[in-house]
């Protein structure tokens, strides 16, 4: 048997308070209070003149029902969109400290409400590429982003630009290829996150904070690393078709999470043996800082990408076979570039020699050859950290590019 439900009754008194000084505040505030649904009436009573002429006019523009009173005037609650209480839904759970407050798939019909807002049912839906959980979150993701906005540094203060100029020439002119090589692989170590930032639901807000910060660490290190090239020197360095093809590989790659695998796991984490290497071989103070402190923001991208891709594989096991043919992919795409600039090369072991005599460079080219296994031990445990076997960490690692990034 069926009950039917008698419309509710509410008495709302304003006294001397009127619709056009606030009142109407009052009036939408007690009817989401009340919970009044279509059909239920709110009597309103008050001392202002004017109260049920504005009255009429605000029921009107709401799509409630009027009735005037002698004191006032009564709100018969209508079907309307205007009313954002009707139809709509939470971007989420209200309590965000809930763990379902954050939803495996985000709804188009969110758009851009903060997470745990209450959306209007007339709210235009907006799309976003990247709108599962899955895709895109790492449970760190909040920690790594406090870490790194409390660890942003300032280029002018940083760095001690005041270093003097006291090593061989030939090492400050392989300081000053080597920055811009650095230069051209932050571009694009820069535009590849940003790429996918537009395309991230904000519901999964803490991801597109910690990209944005890291978008910030790429522009202050091509900033550092232009200051630093251009410190004793007018001109900066060569830049080679191999390293352009390279990166171009990177731009290329449509996926989010094999984008972020390529670059972040396997190509910044490579790049962090390259920046302490300078920093142990720096010729002054200014390469040391900026190596420095390069190389830390450096280990959180990486400490993002291989918690992202562990959830995604945890979550999702057929990623790994998708890992594998990316590599495999541009691999084969870049199989008949040069890879490294040779320039870039012959940088590194100068800058590890700290002069052109014969002996020196010997040393210089061992420790190169040694940073070039360096890298390819860490990129082993990164993908070993992934799930991936011992002997295929061994021949994914292999088939990296030989730009290092």
């Amino acid at each position: 048997m069926t009950t039917t439900r008698e419309p509710a009754q509410v008495a709302l008194e304003l006294g001397p308070l009127g619709l056009d000084g606030g009142g109407t505040v009052l009036l939408s505030h007690t009817i989401r209070r009340a919970g009044l649904v279509a059909g239920d009436r709110l009597d309103v009573r008050g001392l202002a003149p004017e109260l049920a002429v504005h009255g009429r006019a605000w029921c009107r523009a709401k799509g409630h029902g009027f009735t005037a009173t002698p004191d006032g005037f009564t709100i018969t609650v209508g079907r309307h969109d205007a009313d954002r209480s009707v139809g709509a839904e939470r971007a989420g759970h209200a309590d965000l400290r809930r763990p379902d407050a954050l939803a495996e798939v985000a709804s188009p019909r969110w758009g851009l409400a903060a997470r745990g807002a209450l959306v209007d049912a007339a709210t235009p839906a907006v799309r976003f590429g990247l709108d599962r959980r899955v895709d895109v979150w790492a449970d760190e993701a909040p920690a790594l982003y406090a870490q790194a906005t409390a660890a942003q540094w300032d280029p002018a203060t940083a760095i001690p630009w005041a270093t003097a100029c006291d090593h061989d020439p030939a090492v400050e002119d392989a300081i000053v290829q080597v920055m811009t090589y650095l230069v051209e692989n932050e571009t694009a170590a820069l535009l590849v996150p940003a790429r996918f930032l537009a395309q991230m639901h904000p519901h999964f807000r803490e991801i597109l904070q910690l990209l944005a910060v890291q978008l910030a660490d790429e522009a202050r290190h091509i900033e550092v690393f232009t200051r630093r090239a251009r410190l004793f020197r007018d001109e900066l360095g060569s830049s080679s078709a191999g390293g352009q093809a390279s990166l171009q590989s990177l731009l290329d790659e449509p996926d989010y999470a094999l984008a972020m695998f390529l670059l972040s796991v396997l190509g910044e984490g490579s790049f962090l043996s390259l920046l302490w290497f300078l920093h142990e071989h720096a010729p002054d103070a200014a390469t040391k800082a900026v190596t420095r402190l390069a190389a830390q923001d450096e280990a959180r991208h990486v400490a993002f990408g291989l918690a992202h891709l562990e959830r995604h594989l945890g979550l999702e096991p057929a990623l790994r076979e998708r890992l594998v043919a990316a590599v495999h992919r541009r691999h084969d795409a870049l199989a008949d570039t040069a890879g490294l600039n040779a320039d870039v090369f012959d940088a590194l072991v100068v800058i590890a020699a700290g002069s052109l005599e014969p002996l020196a460079i010997a040393r210089g080219f061992a420790a190169v050859t040694e940073l070039v296994h360096d890298m390819d031990r860490g990129r082993r445990r990164r993908l070993q950290r992934l799930g991936f076997p011992e002997a295929e960490a061994a021949a994914l690692s292999e088939l990296h590019t030989r730009n290092f990034m």
